[in-house]
This record gives structure tokens, sequence and C-alpha cells, in this order.
């Protein structure tokens, strides 16, 4: 089978590191991509699942751009809608109409929400919901869980990192998911001084497996919180709209006052909600929080033709689905190659690894040789499927999967 080569990619980053700092920044950066010359780094067009890089290689994407391409690239009904809307305005002076229509449907469709509040980027959101839950219980310390991922901001970094302070996170607490005994430690250390504790509906850090809650964690989680006045968010940035449109609580059984949404509730337009319940509205309503771009209508458009494309099409039921028979058939040519293949996580967002080789270096190898062939599988990160993905995608990975193996051995 014929491997990719990028030379344009290559040429492109070596003038971008000249005038953009690290040339690509962060997740997209090529620092995680090992080994390196089996990536490419620029985009040149996209549709349904697949990309084309600037060299013409095209790629079955695994990572959805990092999880907003939740019903495929150039979604026919999404972009229409988005189009029309930018036709009439996107950011003007005043707030769009479309934006109260996007706030009914989600208060119709997410379980716990009474209201939302929009933004830009994940991010955004889950910084609003600290100071939201800051105001209602008029307490400083938060609880987030270690390896979850929340952000960028300096409380979501670990003091040491750059240009971060230990002041920044001087408030933040960091807990043991899964771990209740812990919880109940903290607490007790900290009575009457925990405003909230943030957290992802099940674990999900990169570089290691997928942690689903133990049966009764959330409900047990619940409780202790309500008995403190601690204000429960859930971080759904990563998993919204891909475990259950009505939110992952539904799933594991209980009842958040706060859930952060970005990445696929727009199918890869630039929006983020935080929702809420009506008892901490008002403390909501008195955080004064916004920015430029936060009434752009063109996104709003967008996300409320996603939401009700997943629902019309059973989007999540479909992502359930096809992740279920990828792992499936991903382990099957593993151990007929003599490897073990571990997939933790939900299916729509499965975390892969190669457990042969303690070092990664085995697994990496794989992911690499499955790129250069046309499936983008990362090593370090959960993967992302859509409703995009077909029988014939498929196909065509098990079989790039397959010559993948047989490269490992001549490796």
């Amino acid at each position: 089978m014929k491997t990719y080569n990028y030379k344009k990619s290559r040429e492109l980053f070596e003038r971008a590191v000249e005038v953009i700092p690290n040339g690509i920044y962060v997740h997209y950066s090529p620092a995680p991509l090992i080994p390196i010359d089996a990536y490419p780094f620029y985009v040149e067009s996209a549709d349904g699942s697949r990309f084309i890089d600037v060299d013409g290689n095209e790629f079955i994407d695994y990572m959805c751009g990092y999880g907003p391409m939740v019903a495929g690239y150039h979604n026919k009904n999404i972009d229409k809608a988005a189009i029309e809307q930018l036709k009439k305005v996107d950011t003007a002076t005043g707030a769009p109409a479309v934006m109260v229509d996007l706030a009914e449907e989600l208060e119709n469709t997410i379980t716990i929400a009474d209201w939302a509040f929009f933004a830009k980027n994940g991010n955004d959101v889950t910084t609003y919901s600290l100071m939201v839950a800051r105001e209602h219980t008029q307490r400083k310390k938060i609880i987030r869980l270690k390896g979850g991922y929340h952000g960028v901001h300096p409380w979501t970094q670990s003091p040491d990192h750059p240009g971060v302070l230990f002041e920044d996170a001087e408030n933040i607490i960091i807990g043991i998911f899964n771990d209740l005994d812990n919880l109940r430690d903290i607490i007790k250390k900290n009575k009457g001084e925990i405003a909230g504790l943030i957290s992802t509906p099940y674990h999900h850090p990169v570089f290691f497996d997928s942690e689903m809650p133990d049966p009764g964690y959330w409900q047990e989680v619940e409780k202790i919180c309500r008995e403190e006045g601690i204000v429960i968010i859930v971080d759904e940035v990563r998993t919204g709209f891909r475990i259950n449109v009505n939110g992952a609580n539904e799933t594991f059984g209980f009842k958040p006052d706060l859930i952060c949404y970005s990445k696929a509730m727009a199918n890869g337009y630039p929006i983020s909600a935080l929702v809420g319940t009506n008892e901490i509205k008002s403390s909501a309503s008195k955080v004064f929080y916004t920015g430029s771009f936060w009434f752009s209508a063109m996104p709003m458009a967008a996300s409320l033709a996603t939401i009700r494309e997943l629902k019309k099409t059973k989007g999540v039921e479909k992502m359930k689905e096809f992740g279920e028979k990828l792992a499936e058939g991903l382990s099957k040519l593993a151990e007929n190659h003599g490897h073990e293949l571990v997939v933790s996580g939900h299916p729509a967002m499965p975390y892969v690894r190669l457990a042969d080789d303690p070092t990664m270096k085995l697994h990496q190898n794989w992911c690499a040789e499955c790129t250069k062939r046309g499936a983008y599988f990362t090593s370090h990160h959960n993967w992302f499927v859509s409703t995009a993905h077909t029988e014939d995608d498929l196909k065509k990975t098990l079989e790039i999967a397959e010559d993948a193996f047989n490269a490992l051995k001549k490796l």
C-alpha cells in the first residue's frame, strides 16, 4: 500500500516558524505527533469524514478537528443555515434573534438546562462557570480532578508551566476521579470554603486510558455536594452531543448545576455555551463576562441546525454504533497479528493503544503507519468519530490498519 509524503507541509512549516511562535502551537503542533515525519501539518480541503492536506493526500479523519466535526465536514444542512444567517447579519450592534432560538433549543434539549449563555471557546465557559459558582456560594475554592482538561487559562494548568504563577492556582484543589474518600477528605479539610467541583462526565486524559465512573460514583458526588452547598460543574466541551444529546449526566444518572459545551455543538463553527439550572440563574446574571464576537449570529444558526440534525438523524446512536464496529475490527486485527489493543472510553470518542509496549513506541509507530496510508490516528489523544463516517470508511480503515500491522514487522 502506498505511503504519503509531506513536502509542501514541511515547506510551509519552515516558513511558519519564522513568523508564528512554534510555527503551529499547542494541540495542533507537531510535538505530540510521533514520529513526526508520518503526519501532515496543513489541510487544504475537507468533506464528509475526510480531509485533504496541502500535498494532496486524503485522510479518513479520526480526530474530526479535535472534536468539533460531529456531522461531517461541509454538512449541507448546517452550512446552509450558517450561510443564510450570514447573508442577513453576523456580528452587529445588537443581539441576533437566532440567539433566543438557540437558547430555547438548548433549554428544550438538555434536561438540566433552564437557561444558556454563549461565548466562543470551551475555556471561555469553563472559566465563566467558576465565576458563577463563586458568586453563587460566596466562596473561593474550586476542586478540579487530576488529569482533567478544562482549557488553557492559568487556573487549568500546573503552576510550573511557563507563564503560570503559583498564585494563579492558589484556590484550586486537585482531586482524584472515582475516589470518593479523596473528595470527602478535601471537603473535610476545606469545610465551608469550596464553591464548586468541575469534572468531565467520564475521565479522558491524554496519554492514558479513559476511565468511566464507578457504579454510584456520580450519585454519591451529587449527594455530598448538595449537603455541602458545592456547585457541580460538568465539562462537556469534548463529550457534548456525542454521548447523550440530552446531556452525558443523563447517561450516568445525576444532576449537575452547570454544564459547559463547545466543540461539537456547531459542527466546526466557533461557539461555546454554559447552561444551568434556575437555582443558579440569578448568580450567573450578576457576573460580568463578555467578548467582542460572542454575539456572532452565524455560529448560533449553525449550532441550532447541528442540534436539530443530530436529533433528526439519531446521530449519537449512529456514532456509537460506528465506534463499536471500529473498536471491534481493530481489536481483531491486532489479535491476529499477536498484539493486544486496548480501547477505553465511549465508542464515539475512544482512546486506543497497543498495550504490548509500555514505552508507547510500538503504538506510536502503528498510528504513524496508519496515518501515512490514509487513516489519521493520533497516539496520545482520544479519537473522535462523526455521523459522516461510513461503512466504506470502516472497510478502508481496517485495510490500512492491516497493512500497518504488517509494516511494524519490518521496523
